[in-house]
């Protein structure tokens, strides 16, 4: 299966997210064998984080979003957690703070883009801004519904620095969450990511929905697709998710740079240097 295809919603599509089911998986495709193929995958990213990282020509956006308990935390942990932090930043947007919201909503994104070799995931992203404050009308419709073109064009400016950008939703199904809203309340090591606003927010959830549909269906370009991805199971949402990076990244056509000194002049200077000094060291042994 093609994961890329399967997943992504195609550009001037309209999505209905009732059609798409939040526990699917590939038939035959098992939680253990998938897990070890995730590490593989791992490895692959890793590999090419490096090239990414010593070329400095490209950079790469991922952007995740999703209902509370969507499993956003998840993937950073399990997936992206194998690039090397050197070369990588998870950005988190919580709520603007006074000053962001004196500035335009792309202000404080803009800010953290990734620069050149770098890969930055959004936890939670620009989208919010089409997403919550419509919501819970926290701004006139006639702000937020200019605010899709507007997403576009930051995003197409991005890719025109050469900035590839991946956009994952992860589908989970309302009681998927309130099973992982259950366990976070049973665990003492989880509790803290739970509040009563968790639940309150769940009677909005067919507003989120068609919020989520929206920003899917309008803002899905051909150089920044939006991806679907079921995630009621978080090993297939791991693996879904690996790979289409990993196909992603195979793309870029990431070369590692041409030496900028003159290598065999460093080879024959120091290199024979030191064996000729080895040499003349057995020479004085022997006498």
């Amino acid at each position: 299966m093609n994961y890329s295809k399967k997943f992504i919603v195609e550009p001037g599509s309209s999505i209905r997210l009732k059609d798409l089911e939040p526990s699917f998986s590939k038939k035959n495709v098992k939680k253990i064998s998938s897990i070890k193929e995730i590490k593989k995958l791992q490895e692959k990213m890793d590999e090419f984080q490096f090239r990414l990282f010593t070329e400095k020509k490209h950079a790469l956006l991922i952007v995740l979003q999703a209902p509370d308990a969507g499993g956003k935390d998840g993937v950073v942990r399990h997936v992206i957690g194998s690039m090397n932090p050197q070369g990588c930043r998870v950005v988190s947007f919580k709520k603007p703070t006074q000053k962001e919201l004196a500035h335009d909503f792309l202000w404080r994104i803009k800010r953290q883009v990734p620069k050149p070799g770098e890969v930055v995931i959004f936890n939670r992203s620009h989208y919010e801004d089409v997403l919550v404050v419509r919501v819970h009308d926290l701004v006139p419709k006639e702000v937020w519904s200019t605010r899709y073109e507007q997403i576009n064009d930051f995003e197409q400016r991005l890719i025109a620095k050469d900035t590839h950008i991946l956009k994952f939703f992860l589908h989970i199904s309302k009681e998927e969450q309130l099973r992982r809203f259950k366990q976070r309340l049973n665990d003492p090591t989880r509790q803290w990511k739970i509040s009563e606003e968790d639940y309150a927010e769940r009677e909005y959830w067919a507003s989120y929905e068609e919020a989520y549909e929206d920003a899917l269906s309008k803002c899905s370009t051909d150089k920044a697709p939006w991806f679907v991805i079921p995630s009621d199971k978080k090993w297939f949402r791991n693996l879904a998710i690996s790979k289409i990076i990993v196909e992603a990244m195979e793309k870029f056509g990431i070369e590692f740079p041409e030496p900028s000194v003159n290598i065999e002049d460093i080879r024959r200077k120091y290199h024979t240097a030191v064996h000729e000094g080895k040499k003349g060291e057995r020479s004085s042994t022997n006498k």
